[in-house]
């Protein structure tokens, strides 16, 4: 794509950026804090999109990386004294990170549904280890904390007001969003749509396709880690149905609703995801799900490539 077409791209881009940093400073407070949910899910949702949308691989496993980020940052702010918020990113990567290079490990040796149900199963295990590990997690009651400060310890640190958190928050999920993109528009992302559209033959042209999978479910982990330090940073609380198997059920819808293989596209699909529970729920209160699922099913028959592919489509007309 050349550079003078990129151009309207990136006019957009930053100018939803620029909203975004606006947009604290008129909100009210709920509005505040859910656009920040948004970003947050919106980065669990684009990690999973590495190997969704980019390696034609289906996760069910990203609970376990988003809880153990989740988990991790627990640590460090129950274990540092101050709470120290660059050690709670580290402790909630280094969480993450070990658990994707284990699924990763075994996972990648098998394929499509198997990979699916081989990844839903781990997410369980460490659900299971997590629930059952009282004196550690808090079990079912879960870990409350307190919320770090901005800045460096002993040098100079700000307390994290709603606007400041959802500044931090759109910055960690910008950069992630631009990392994201050069990679798959490196060599190794081009080699990782190979495995997608077509696995044998990226084989069978000298490609060491484990080794690409492996690589991908280990990325794909790590930012999903660090969409668990942020919910954990702004919601001060860590329990074990964040490393529920439904979470990672919802990356997936956030994918399919927004737009696969876009990165994105996801984002959008967790604003919309998010957007319609909120609304559905203040009617229909527990039955919120019959709406928004048959929305969703309305979505995936009408709209098979998702709101971004659909703007895209409108744009072009």
């Amino acid at each position: 794509m050349s550079k003078r077409s990129n151009t309207p791209y990136w006019v957009a881009f930053w100018i939803v950026i620029a909203a975004l940093i606006v947009a604290p400073l008129v909100l009210p407070e709920f509005w505040r804090r859910f656009l920040t949910e948004i970003l947050i899910w919106g980065l669990l949702a684009m990690s999973s999109d590495i190997l969704i949308g980019y390696t034609g691989m289906v996760s069910f496993g990203h609970s376990a990386f988003f809880g153990l980020g989740l988990y991790g940052a627990a640590a460090a702010l129950l274990t540092v004294k101050p709470p120290n918020l660059w050690l709670a990113i580290l402790y909630g990567l280094a969480g993450s990170a070990a658990a994707a290079l284990f699924v990763a490990y075994f996972a990648t040796r098998l394929r499509d549904i198997y990979f699916a149900i081989s990844t839903l199963i781990f997410s369980q295990i460490f659900y299971v280890i997590i629930f059952t590990l009282t004196e550690f997690t808090g079990g079912e009651n879960g870990l409350n904390f307190s919320r770090p400060q901005l800045g460096i310890p002993g040098i100079y640190t700000v307390p994290f007001t709603s606007e400041t958190l959802h500044w931090f928050v759109l910055a960690v999920v910008t950069a992630s969003y631009l990392i994201l993109r050069r990679i798959t528009q490196s060599p190794f992302g081009m080699v990782l749509q190979s495995i997608r559209e077509n696995e044998a033959r990226t084989r069978a042209i000298g490609y060491t396709v484990e080794r690409y999978k492996i690589v991908a479910v280990m990325l794909s982990g790590l930012f999903a880690g660090l969409s668990g330090v942020l919910y954990a940073i702004q919601n001060r609380f860590a329990a074990p149905d964040f490393v529920y198997f439904v979470i990672s059920g919802d990356a997936v819808i956030f994918n399919v609703m927004g737009g696969i293989g876009t990165l994105v596209g996801p984002i959008f699909g967790a604003a919309f995801f998010l957007l319609l529970r909120e609304v559905f729920s203040r009617f229909f209160t527990e039955f919120y799900l019959i709406p928004v699922g048959i929305i969703f099913i309305l979505m995936v028959i009408f709209l098979p490539q998702g709101l971004l592919g659909f703007a895209k489509r409108w744009l072009n007309r």
